[in-house]
């Protein structure tokens, strides 16, 4: 299977199997196209048709390494992973290499969009204890098998309404690491109202990332990111961020975004997030109910796959001018990247991955905490519903009969299950606006590694 598409004045061949990319000639492309499944004189006879330009030299040249890519398995590929699916979740079962810690499940923002309720996950406020926060930094140690690298993010609502017992978790986690061996790298993410002299110079010692939330422009920012009083908090966050940026050195950090239905013209935002003096950038679709006000509709749609080409396109001329950002979304690595068992099982959570809330509870991650159906146990006694787990281990690629003709599905691994179940109730459904979304930035991403290639070599 390929995926052939132009943009950027790049033609992009896509081998979906092997992962090739080609970026090749007007001739090249449209020979491709008609390559398989026809006998080579009727694909020379269309192509003298449309190019009599053409001589007979070049266009058995062309037709001939079209050939020879195919023989070297470069070009259509067949797919030889569906029986590998799953197969890494069966190897890794009982393995858990990351945990999402629910310090506070509470909040001093009162975000309209907030999947979470305003950080309550539909359930009562509450802070995690130290003894419980001990209790799940000792279980991701138990249940790591031989892995020595762990995972663990500090989230809420918004954790450093709870910082002192982060700061005892982290501290506790060191000791653990002498006694054990294993090495924790933690992350943070802040909505920047608590943000101090204290958060900053801990963070920057022992938090191997950070994540802000800034939605961009303050008008834009201030109607969603709202105080209890209904104030606006870009003013008082954008000064803590600066700081903070500043002393990690600009690195290690992303600033993250929510675009919704009132800016689906978010480049404007990540303007906004460059003239602060941001480089580390992500701007994420909001997921809401199709009768929700900030959901993103049809004729969003449009107008966000334009930005995604525009933001590339900018990304290309700041390179070329000195001054080069990061976007998350556009970062693919096209000489390796994931194996190929992770491309195919997915992010892992509810198996290598999941959610710990204040009281101890685990969930497959962050998006199902509050969701009754799919709490896995807790952690004194580990999983005890095997049934939800199972639902996860055996959620992959080719679980999904939509993905398995999707020219991305070895991009995306078969989507976020969250996202899948909030939109069909299902954690094997699709969600089809984030698909489409997804195989444009692929699409952005993509044409940014050729185009960078090209320029290196000119």
């Amino acid at each position: 299977m390929i995926h052939q598409y132009k943009l950027g004045g790049c033609n992009i061949v896509l081998d979906v199997c092997s992962g090739s990319i080609h970026a090749v000639d007007e001739l090249a492309y449209d020979m491709i196209a008609l390559y398989e499944g026809r006998a080579r004189e009727d694909v020379l006879a269309a192509m003298r048709e449309k190019y009599p330009d053409a001589d007979e030299a070049e266009l058995g040249e062309v037709y001939g390494q079209i050939t020879s890519l195919r023989d070297a398995g470069k070009l259509f590929a067949p797919d030889t992973f569906a029986p590998m699916a799953g197969k890494l979740k069966e190897k890794s079962a009982g393995v858990v290499k990351a945990l999402c810690l629910h310090v506070a499940h509470t909040c001093n923002l009162n975000c309209a969009y907030c999947f979470a309720s305003q950080g309550k996950y539909h359930g009562e406020r509450a802070v995690m204890s130290l003894d419980v926060g001990k209790r799940a930094l000792d279980f991701l140690i138990e249940h790591s098998g031989t892995r020595r690298n762990l995972e663990v993010d500090f989230f809420g609502g918004e954790p450093l309404m709870n910082w002192e017992v982060v700061k005892e978790l982290v501290r506790y986690a060191r000791e653990r690491e002498k006694e054990t061996g294993k090495n924790f790298r933690f992350t943070l993410t802040t909505n920047g109202l608590l943000i101090d002299d204290d958060v900053i110079d801990f963070c920057n010692r022992e938090m191997h990332n950070v994540v802000l939330s800034l939605d961009g422009r303050k008008e834009i920012h201030d109607k969603w990111r709202v105080d209890y009083a209904g104030n606006g908090s870009w003013e008082r966050i954008v000064p803590k961020f600066q700081r903070l940026v500043a002393a990690r050195g600009g690195k290690n950090y992303y600033m993250r975004g929510t675009f919704t239905h009132a800016n689906p013209d978010f480049l404007k935002d990540i303007r906004t997030m460059l003239d602060l003096g941001f480089t580390e950038l992500s701007m994420e679709p909001v997921v809401a109910a199709p009768d929700d006000p900030n959901a993103l509709t049809e004729g969003d749609i449009p107008v966000v796959m334009k930005q995604y080409e525009e933001l590339a396109q900018l990304m290309l001329e700041r390179e070329r001018a000195g001054k080069p950002f990061t976007f998350y979304h556009y970062m693919i690595d096209l000489t390796g990247g994931p194996c190929i068992y992770k491309r195919i099982s997915g992010c892992g959570s509810g198996t290598e991955y999941m959610a710990v809330t204040p009281w101890g509870d685990l969930y497959p991650c962050h998006q199902f905490v509050g969701e009754e159906k799919f709490k896995l146990g807790d952690i004194w006694q580990g999983v005890t519903n095997d049934g939800a787990q199972a639902e996860f281990a055996a959620c992959n690629v080719y679980a999904k009969p939509e993905c398995r003709d999707c020219w991305a599905r070895l991009w995306c691994s078969g989507g976020c299950a969250a996202n899948a179940f909030h939109a069909t109730g299902s954690v094997t459904g699709v969600y089809e606006t984030g698909c489409e979304l997804f195989k444009k930035r692929m699409e952005c991403a993509i044409m940014l590694a050729v185009a960078r290639q090209a320029e290196k070599l000119t």
